[in-house]
């Protein structure tokens, strides 16, 4: 979802993030795509479940490689997941706070290191086992061992259960985000006997030995809304309704989610009825006009497209100048990468999504000045610098491509007295380069995780990220402090003010130069609730009812 270096993400950060254009239609692999005898792992039926009826059309560009929900973050795969695995919490809609889902509480130790979870007694699996702790734990543990592109979010947590209803995770160092991370629908909780009985494996050799995936593919084992019907990698996936939920029963009895490109999402939507499109860029969202069968809303995605320069003078002189970077800073065209946007995006205050806590509000957005610029240029003690800026040639992310606003920096530095060579690159030669910290400066983005401000730590001086521009740390002693003081709490509130001191330093001196939120769009028939856009899983399916 965003450009990962972490290791074991590596190969497929660059699979997901091509795939944001819808490029490569799902990833390589993900075993079978035979539909499960019936529609769910214990062979019940596919239909039926408290009066759902009909079926909901769901349109967007594949990003989904496998369904295995601990093997996989992509978007296509965290929404269909969502939709038939159950998390310890949830949130509603738009929203990012959590609250209890399978779990009735959490409370969390002084130094945010201890989470301590309740469960429901009242939960059951689609072949009506109950869920208890020890499918907590198998889950989260073969999250870890799988070593897969989900494993970073519990990193250095073990899971325990002292009783069947009590889940308790430790975090080797504070981690306040544990409700938040918990939420993924890559931490949804499958049924371990079902699993295990399928050749799943939670052990430290788990990379190895487990080989449950295929399962996976073709059934669900989770206590979800729905159940897996069947799933074809660049085709299509078909939900059915779960007899068995225990919770509030959905209003479809089936969802199909179709593998299609924009243009033929903006046909389908306007001529049916039950259908959603995901994928259409702000022109074509705002081209729709809402009316008595379509409904139409466009927002700024929690996805955020940043530049940045590289601190080590080796690799640049000119972008390690801290005057050329305060000049490269007042010397963008804000409102105008904005513009080019189109409606319904924003320019990004910070490194935090507005949608997160610690996001900075928009009225706190830097503010250019271009004879600042052009004098700090000629400040910097460099006669005619030129930097070489790389980008991703071959994606988009909402729409967006890169190229576009890479041509924009060039003119605006341009205009200051900076010349930019732009390097258009395949992300799979980009990804490595960009991770290595060979770039002079570099434009990407970077989309969440998770619904919570820890995930942006990386950026500070040190982290794994800020490590590709060569901000080591020390290299700024009062953000990193902060830093440490925000990953060491619980409380919201201090968090929340820890976060904008951050942020307002780094608006000031850093690699990171913040441009924007784009707009993302969800076009839905006018006759459905609950069609609204969430920045992790996209969409809660199970939420979309007929009115």
């Amino acid at each position: 979802m965003h450009l990962s270096t972490r290791p074991s993400a590596r190969a497929a950060a660059i699979t997901a993030f091509a795939a944001a254009l819808g490029l490569i239609a799902a990833g390589c692999g993900g075993g079978s795509s035979t539909p499960a005898p019936g529609g769910g792992s214990d062979g019940s039926p596919a239909t039926g479940g408290g009066g759902a009826t009909g079926t909901l059309i769901i349109d967007t560009s594949f990003i989904a490689k496998t369904l295995d929900p601990q093997r996989d973050l992509q978007p296509t795969a965290l929404m269909a997941n969502k939709a038939t695995y159950d998390t310890l919490m949830s949130s509603k809609g738009a929203e990012t706070t959590p609250e209890p889902s399978l779990a009735t509480s959490v409370t969390a130790s002084k130094d945010a290191t201890t989470y301590t979870f309740k469960l429901r007694t009242d939960v059951v699996f689609s072949d009506g086992t109950p869920l208890t702790s020890k499918d907590v734990v198998f889950s989260f543990n073969r999250l870890v061992n799988l070593n897969d592109s989900p494993g970073f979010l519990l990193a250095g947590v073990t899971t325990t259960a002292p009783d069947k209803s009590t889940v308790v995770l430790k975090s080797k160092t504070p981690n306040p985000a544990i409700p938040s991370i918990v939420t993924s629908p890559a931490l949804g909780i499958v049924n371990s006997t079902v699993v295990k009985a399928h050749g799943g494996d939670d052990s430290a050799n788990a990379a190895k030995l487990d080989k449950a995936e295929k399962f996976l593919n073709a059934n669900s084992a989770g206590s979800g809304p729905y159940i897996l019907k069947s799933f074809t990698t660049n085709d299509k996936i078909t939900l059915a309704v779960n007899p068995k939920y225990w919770g509030t029963k959905p209003a479809f009895e089936d969802v199909v989610l179709r593998n299609m490109q924009a243009p033929t999402q903006l046909l389908n939507v306007q001529r049916g009825t039950n259908e959603i499109a995901l994928d259409l860029s702000a022109q074509q969202a705002t081209s729709v006009k809402p009316n008595s069968k379509l409904q139409v809303e466009t927002s700024a995605s929690p996805n955020l497209f940043t530049l940045q320069t590289n601190q080590d003078p080796k690799i640049s002189p000119v972008t390690a100048n801290p005057k050329i970077q305060e000049a490269i800073r007042n010397g963008i065209n804000y409102a105008g990468m904005v513009a080019t946007a189109g409606t319904g995006a924003v320019q990004a205050a910070g490194i935090i999504p507005i949608q997160f806590l610690g996001g900075l509000p928009t009225d706190q957005a830097f503010k250019g000045d271009v004879n600042k610029a052009k004098q700090l240029v000629a400040e910097s003690g460099i006669k005619d610098p030129s930097i070489e800026l790389n980008y991703p040639s071959d994606i988009s992310v909402n729409g967006l491509q890169f190229a576009t606003l890479a041509q924009r920096v060039a003119a605006d530095l341009g205009a200051i007295g900076i010349k930019v060579k732009l390097i258009a690159e395949p992300v799979a030669t980009f990804l490595p380069k960009y991770a290595d910290g060979k770039d002079q400066m570099a434009q990407s983005y970077w989309g969440p995780d998770y619904a919570d401000p820890n995930d942006y730590l990386v950026f500070a001086p040190g982290g794994s990220v800020a490590a590709r521009m060569n901000w080591k740390t020390g290299a700024d002693p009062a953000i990193e402090e902060l830093a440490k003081q925000a990953g060491s709490t619980s409380d919201d509130a201090v968090r929340k003010d820890l976060f904008t001191q951050i942020q307002q330093k780094m608006n000031v001196q850093s690699p990171w130069i913040p441009l924007i939120q784009p707009a993302q769009a969800i076009v839905g028939s006018s006759n459905l609730t609950g069609v609204v856009l969430n920045p992790v899983w996209t969409l809660d399916i199970s939420a979309v009812a007929a009115k």
